[in-house]
């Protein structure tokens, strides 16, 4: 008799956030959390598995296996073996579309583009964790200097009618130039709006992309504008998983199975 209670876990423990995941045997997510990762990562795994759990209505108990993954990964001690972000991302991403693929991941504190093959095989990937610019972290920064929840910024962005184009990538440099947007009159908008394409530029000048693109990571998943650029630029459709921020904790729960 198959044993139903059998689930599969994946903790992908971001800098910024970390996220659980939970597949049943057919492979069907069936819980998930996200918390900010904070000082104590493995209490922040801990804390976010426990609230996967009760959403899918499972004991711990019921883990077959748990694979960890993420900046954090090894800060993870219940979890039985670990496997890098890149090789998790690929892995969740081509569960929803498995066909070659680019995929552009916009995290917290680090971006990420890695391509595969038809078959699934990482082909290459590049990523950025020197600079700000490009992910969540600079967004942040932004929606402090201009005073503006970070929630709102993508409504915010949708209102704009004409686009400020930054020039400067830094952070830094990027404050002190909106701060001179704002003294000129430009709407705050059209300035937040500039900041997404800002963080969109530099992400996309990393690597030439392929045909099919997805997106994933927490910076997609709660800015859906973003998609929406990216594809008037590539002129053509951007795929995005059903929870993108959630795609390297899948891609975890899913070696987590077939290992």
């Amino acid at each position: 008799m198959v044993n139903t209670r059998k689930i599969f876990a994946g903790v992908d423990v971001g800098a910024s956030r970390t996220k659980v995941a939970l597949l049943d045997a057919d492979k069907q997510l069936i819980g998930r959390a996200v918390k900010k990762s904070g000082t104590d990562f493995a209490a922040s795994a801990q804390n976010c598995l426990k609230t996967a759990l009760e959403m899918a209505n499972k004991e711990k108990k019921d883990i077959v296996n748990m694979v960890s993954t993420g900046y954090g990964r090894s800060n993870v001690p219940f979890a039985g073996e670990t496997k890098t972000e890149i090789s998790c991302h690929a892995r969740g991403c081509y569960y929803y579309f498995p066909v070659e693929l680019t995929i552009i991941d916009i995290g917290g504190q680090d971006n990420k583009i890695i391509k595969i093959d038809k078959n699934g095989r990482r082909t290459s990937f590049k990523m950025n964790r020197k600079c700000a610019a490009g992910t969540g972290a600079f967004l942040e920064e932004m929606s402090l200097r201009l005073d503006v929840p970070i929630e709102k910024m993508n409504d915010l962005a949708r209102q704009a009618t004409n686009m400020v184009e930054l020039g400067s990538y830094c952070t830094v440099f990027s404050a002190t130039e909106v701060l001179e947007r704002i003294r000129e009159g430009k709407k705050l908008t059209d300035i937040v709006k500039g900041l997404f394409f800002s963080v969109i530029k530099r992400v996309m000048e990393m690597d030439p992309l392929t045909e099919k693109v997805a997106m994933t990571g927490g910076v997609v998943a709660h800015n859906p504008l973003m998609v929406q650029m990216v594809e008037e630029i590539i002129g053509r459709k951007v795929l995005v998983p059903e929870y993108p921020q959630f795609t390297g904790a899948i891609g975890a729960a899913l070696f987590a199975k077939e290992d």
